[in-house]
């Protein structure tokens, strides 16, 4: 590791909190069918409706949990390969052990470039409303970023979803190399149910 300094510092839940949008109120919840029965002359709800894969002939139903969530990316033109995490190890919950691997064992990011996160799930059955993505990055005990990015509704469906981040450029200079940042990440809902919550480090250096 860069310097011989490891992540450290656990980042806490204050340090974690989504930061609401102002006027932002949510909707009253209700299940797939009462969805499916709702308003049904309503052109722009059968739209919303249709895009959550909700329709008048029925919803669709799935087994297993709620929402699986599959893979993290973080993908770069200047990458050759796509640095991904494989979500499904950390559920229902990361290990003690997992943490300090990763706390021990960062991931290089290239210092100054611009890059995407994508994240890949499914939704086997209700719907996910207002699913949130939070990270916040800490070194020598101090925040440096904290993002959070909205991701949308979600219905139930066969198939995969892959949502792809804003564009975020990766800081740069000997400053910034130096160390290592430790990272928490959490993907919850509206409602406040947390879906992951996991732990991982990376630093910066002058190439992948």
């Amino acid at each position: 590791m860069s310097h011989g300094k490891e992540a450290t510092s656990a980042i806490n839940e204050e340090e974690l909190a989504i930061q609401q949008t102002p006027g932002y109120k949510l909707g009253e919840k209700k299940t797939l069918d009462e969805y499916a029965k709702l308003d049904a002359e309503d052109e722009s709800l059968n739209k919303w409706k249709a895009s959550l894969g909700i329709g008048a002939g029925g919803v669709p139903s799935g087994s297993g949990p709620k929402i699986e969530l599959l893979k993290l990316s973080l993908q770069a033109e200047s990458l050759n390969k796509p640095i991904e995490f494989d979500l499904k190890q950390f559920a229902p919950e990361q290990s003690k052990e997992d943490k300090e691997l990763r706390k021990k064992n960062p991931i290089t990011i290239k210092e100054g470039v611009e890059y995407n996160v994508a994240l890949e799930f499914k939704v086997n059955h209700d719907i996910i409303s207002g699913l949130k993505y939070v990270q916040v990055a800490k070194r020598a005990g101090m925040v440096l970023d904290k993002m959070q990015q909205m991701l949308g509704s979600y219905g139930p469906r066969e198939e995969s979803y892959v949502k792809k981040f804003d564009p975020e450029e990766s800081p740069s200079g000997m400053l910034a190399r130096t160390g290592s940042y430790a990272v928490r990440s959490r993907i919850l809902d509206d409602d406040g149910n947390v879906y992951l919550d996991f732990d991982w480090s990376f630093k910066l250096g002058k190439d992948w």
